[in-house]
Formats: C-alpha cells, sequence, structure tokens
C-alpha cells in the first residue's frame, strides 16, 4: 500500500510540474524517478487521481489534476473561469433538461458524481467535455433541481 500511495504522490507532482499528453510520456517520467508501471496500473492511478485530459493554449491536449485551475505553466486555460473543484461554470434549463457547464475536461466527472450520488429528481446524464446534459424526473421543479444538484455541486447553494 505504501508504494501505491508513494506513486500517486508522484503521478500527481509529475503532472504539476510537466506537460504530460500521453500516458507513455508519464509512464517514462516515473521510470526516470524507479518506478515501472503498466498501462493498466497508470490507467487506474489516473482515474484514481481525477486526473483529465483538456487542451492547452498550443493546440494540444495535457494532463491536469482534477482541482487545478491552471496548467503546468502557471496560464489559465482560454475561455476557462475559475470555480470550484467540480468546475462548474453555469445551470441552465429547458423544460425536463438540465445543462450544466464545466471547465473542459471537467464534465464527465461530474456527470459521473451526479449519477453516483443517486438525486431523485435526476434520471440520468450524458457529458461532454466541458457540457453535462442531465434529464429531470417528471414533476421536479428546477428549484427543487437546483437544490438537488447543490449537494454535489456547491457553488449553486451559495446562488440561493
Amino acid at each position: 500500500m505504501k508504494k501505491k500511495k508513494a506513486r500517486l504522490q508522484l503521478i500527481k507532482s509529475i503532472i504539476r510540474e510537466h506537460v504530460v499528453g500521453c500516458q507513455e510520456d508519464l509512464a517514462k517520467l516515473l521510470a526516470d524517478e524507479g518506478i515501472v508501471v503498466t498501462q493498466a496500473t497508470l490507467s487506474r492511478d489516473l482515474k484514481v487521481l481525477r486526473i483529465t485530459k483538456v487542451a492547452n493554449s498550443e493546440g494540444t491536449y495535457m494532463y491536469v489534476l482534477a482541482d487545478n485551475v491552471y496548467d503546468s505553466r502557471g496560464v489559465q486555460p482560454e475561455g476557462d473561469r475559475q470555480s470550484g473543484q467540480s468546475g462548474f461554470i453555469s445551470l441552465d434549463f429547458s423544460g425536463n433538461f438540465a445543462v450544466i457547464k464545466t471547465r473542459n475536461g471537467y464534465a464527465s466527472g461530474l456527470a459521473y458524481d451526479i449519477d453516483m450520488a443517486g438525486l431523485d429528481e435526476i434520471l440520468g446524464t450524458i457529458a461532454g467535455a466541458n457540457t453535462v446534459f442531465a434529464v429531470l424526473r417528471d414533476g421536479t421543479t428546477h428549484r427543487r433541481a437546483v437544490r438537488a444538484l447543490s449537494v454535489i455541486i456547491p457553488e449553486l447553494g451559495e446562488a440561493e
């Protein structure tokens, strides 16, 4: 267990300090530190750490920590606004549909959290890179949906 914890800390450190665009590059950087991992282990580690890929200003992709607002050069990605760990930007409704905008790369993690919370008000979600599409259960008001979602997205509770 100590080896895994140390490996996860090292992965976080590497992601913070380097622009890493693929698992192969990350595996090489880990190997440079004496840690050899399989692709499957690395993939699980990235999931556990909630590390996602986002587009950077050079038009390529890089890994970022879920709570990291800035890339490894200290630059905030274009169009992104600082928010909490959820990456939340905005919420709008159209009938029984909720459209949740997030920072790039955060939508799938947020959709997963919403689905796993088992909210009575939400039937399910579909996620893109920066948008979560949620279907509200029949009879759920927008106000009730906001209250339910505020369990997952604390910024919504602040708006009430």
